[in-house]
């Protein structure tokens, strides 16, 4: 599948991207390329294959549940730039 200039335009207005008129061909060609990579996995024949976690067959270990390190926020905040009451002090981000 080739990726034409609208829709590189169309994306990158979507995903709110600033794209030079200049780097529209060369973006709609990696685009394409890209497309062209999952279209090559999409011809693999997965029938039988069981999904997977991870490619190593090992179960990992149990352990309880239970807090080791709690009830120090004096050490833990030691280093913060403005602790407030044993907690981290964040500046405010949205108004």
């Amino acid at each position: 599948m080739a990726v034409d200039i609208e829709t590189v335009v169309r994306v990158a207005r979507l995903a709110r991207l600033t794209v030079p008129e200049g780097d529209l061909e060369t973006l709609a060609g990696e685009l394409s390329n890209i497309i062209g990579w999952i279209e090559q996995l999409d011809e693999v024949d997965t029938d039988g294959v069981e999904p997977l976690a991870s490619v190593a067959d090992i179960k990992l270990r149990w352990r309880a549940d239970e807090v080791t390190d709690g009830g120090i926020p004096d050490k833990v905040t030691s280093n913060a730039p403005d602790p407030q009451n044993g907690m981290f002090s964040v500046p405010k981000v949205v108004e």
